[in-house]
């Protein structure tokens, strides 16, 4: 029940003082800078600081925005319990010939992608851009070639590379491969421990 002169109860306040904090974890976790988040959001850095840093009151006019950027729901934002379904609804979208379905939901950072490379005969035209990828086949055979090399990979089996060098992939069989993709902008690598025998 609210306070007759009209102040927030305690609870509600520490709620607000936490979101701060939080917001500020989950860019952090995340590998997004403020300035990236500004970008995003339409938010200025400075706002942006003072909300993580608690000198600015959240509201849904800014928590709103920063929830759509991180693909959050609002209620990570502000501590609600969880409840529902944890599953990742993913919209698959046609990039570059290929399906492309999103695994993760938050912008910056290693991103995590399955593809659906349809059968393909043309060449390949290699491309370079800024990141690290690291393919892992999961049906059908791929064709990467990265520099110098031009392999066939088949299920079960894994490529990484650095994508400053010349790279393509497409389908090497009859049919289409499909493929777990994890890339990083900023040169993040793939790293697999294997248990000690």
């Amino acid at each position: 029940m609210p306070e007759e002169n009209g102040e927030m109860s305690s609870g509600i306040q520490s709620v607000l003082a936490e979101v701060g904090g939080r917001l500020k974890r989950l860019r952090t976790e995340r590998g997004v800078t403020l300035a990236e988040l500004a970008e995003a959001t339409g938010i200025s850095k400075s706002t942006l600081s003072r909300l993580e840093s608690g000198q600015r009151r959240p509201n849904l006019e800014l928590l709103l925005p920063i929830a759509q950027a991180h693909q959050v729901p609002l209620d990570e934002l502000v501590g609600a319990p969880e409840v529902g379904d944890p599953r990742v609804r993913v919209v698959p979208r046609q990039a570059h010939g290929m399906t492309v379905l999103p695994l993760t939901r938050q912008p910056g950072g290693l991103q995590a992608f399955k593809l659906v490379i349809p059968e393909r005969r043309n060449e390949p035209e290699p491309k370079t851009h800024e990141g690290y990828e690291w393919l892992y086949v999961l049906s059908g055979r791929l064709r990467v070639v990265v520099g110098e090399h031009d392999l066939v990979l088949r299920a079960g089996e894994v490529a990484e590379f650095d994508t400053r060098l010349p790279h393509w992939f497409g389908s090497a069989g009859d049919g289409p491969a499909e493929v777990l993709s994890l890339f990083g902008r900023q040169g993040e690598r793939m790293h697999v421990r294997a248990k000690p025998r």
